[in-house]
C-alpha cells in the first residue's frame, strides 16, 4: 500500500515510494535506493568473507559410506585401456593398449586369423591400419568392410608402407605380414604407431624380433619350437610344454616380466568375415 503524500512531515525528505506514487520525480537529494550486488547472494565463510567461486549453498545430505567389499565390488573386471583381444583362465576380458605415447613393438608367432581379429578391433578404436602384406588377396575383404566403408585400413607390398603420419589425434597400428624372413620395415615403431608384426611359426629371425618387442604372443607350435620359444622368453616348465597343445584361438601373450593365457573369441560379425578361429590358414 502506497503512502499518502500529506503523510509525510513537513521539511523530511520524501521516501522514494511516495514520491512515486504521488507521480512527482525522486529528488536528487533523496537517497537512493540501495543497489542489489549479486555479492549479497554469495554465501560467507569464516570471518565473514564471501566464499567467491563455490556457488549458493545447497541442501545437505548424509555422506554415502561403503564398507571395502562392497567396494571391491565396484570395480571393473579391466587393468587398462584399450581393446578387448580376449579372456583369460577366469573369464576375465584381456585388455591390451595399442595407441601410446612410445614406439610399441609386438610380434605374434600364431595363424592370420587372429592377426586380422586384433586388425578389425583396432581399427575400431579408432585407429589407422597399414598392412604391409606379400598376400594381399587375404586381406582384401577385411579393408573393404572395416570402417564402414571409410578407408581405415589401407593395404601395401612389402617394403612399400609410406609415413603415416602418425599422432595423439591419429594414431596408426603397421601389421607386417611378411611371411618366416620379414625384411626390416621401412616404417618402424614410433610414439602413437605401434607395429605388430605376424610370423607363421618360429623363423631364424624370430628371436631377434622377440627379444625387441615389448609384447610377444605364441599360439600352438611344435615341441621343438616351443622348446626354443621357452628359452628365448624365459618361460616356465608348465607354460613351455603347453604351448604345443593350445587350443585354436588360444595365445599366450607374454613380456619380459607377466605371462597370461588368453582366449580370443569372434563376435558374429567377425565370424560371417573372417570365419571361425584357426591356427593354420
Amino acid at each position: 500500500m502506497s503512502v499518502p503524500a500529506s503523510s509525510v512531515p513537513p521539511g523530511s525528505a520524501a521516501p522514494p515510494s511516495a514520491a512515486v506514487s504521488a507521480g512527482r520525480p525522486v529528488p536528487s537529494s533523496a537517497p537512493a535506493p540501495a543497489p542489489v550486488s549479486s555479492r549479497s547472494a554469495v554465501p560467507l565463510g569464516s570471518g565473514g568473507k564471501p566464499r567467491i567461486g563455490f556457488g549458493l549453498l545447497g541442501p545437505r545430505r548424509e555422506r554415502h559410506a561403503l564398507s571395502v567389499d562392497d567396494l571391491q565390488a565396484l570395480a571393473l573386471p579391466v587393468g587398462d585401456d584399450g581393446m578387448v583381444i580376449g579372456v583369460d583362465a577366469h573369464n576375465r576380458p584381456a585388455v591390451l593398449g595399442l595407441n601410446r605415447p612410445t614406439a610399441y613393438d609386438i610380434t605374434l608367432i600364431g595363424g592370420l586369423w587372429t592377426a586380422q581379429v586384433l586388425t578389425l578391433r583396432a581399427a575400431a578404436t579408432g585407429a589407422r591400419i597399414a598392412v604391409e602384406t606379400g598376400r594381399a588377396h587375404a586381406w582384401t575383404a577385411l579393408a573393404q568392410a572395416a570402417g564402414g566403408g571409410q578407408p581405415c585400413v589401407t593395404l601395401h607390398d612389402v617394403g612399400r608402407v609410406p609415413p603415416q603420419g602418425a599422432s595423439a589425434g591419429s594414431p596408426v597400428v603397421v601389421v607386417r605380414d611378411c611371411g618366416m624372413r620379414p625384411p626390416r620395415g621401412r616404417v618402424v615403431s614410433a610414439p602413437w604407431q605401434a607395429v605388430l608384426t605376424l610370423l607363421p611359426y618360429l623363423s631364424p629371425v624370430a628371436p631377434r624380433l622377440m627379444e625387441k618387442s615389448g609384447l610377444v604372443g605364441v599360439q600352438r607350435v611344435s615341441p621343438d619350437e616351443a622348446a626354443q620359444i621357452g628359452r628365448v622368453m624365459r618361460l616356465p616348465r608348465a607354460e613351455t610344454e603347453a604351448l604345443s597343445t593350445l587350443a585354436d584361438g588360444v595365445t599366450l601373450w607374454c613380456t619380459a616380466r607377466d605371462r597370461q593365457f588368453v582366449m580370443t573369441q569372434a563376435t558374429d560379425a567377425e565370424t560371417g568375415l573372417l570365419g571361425s578361429a584357426r591356427r593354420m590358414d
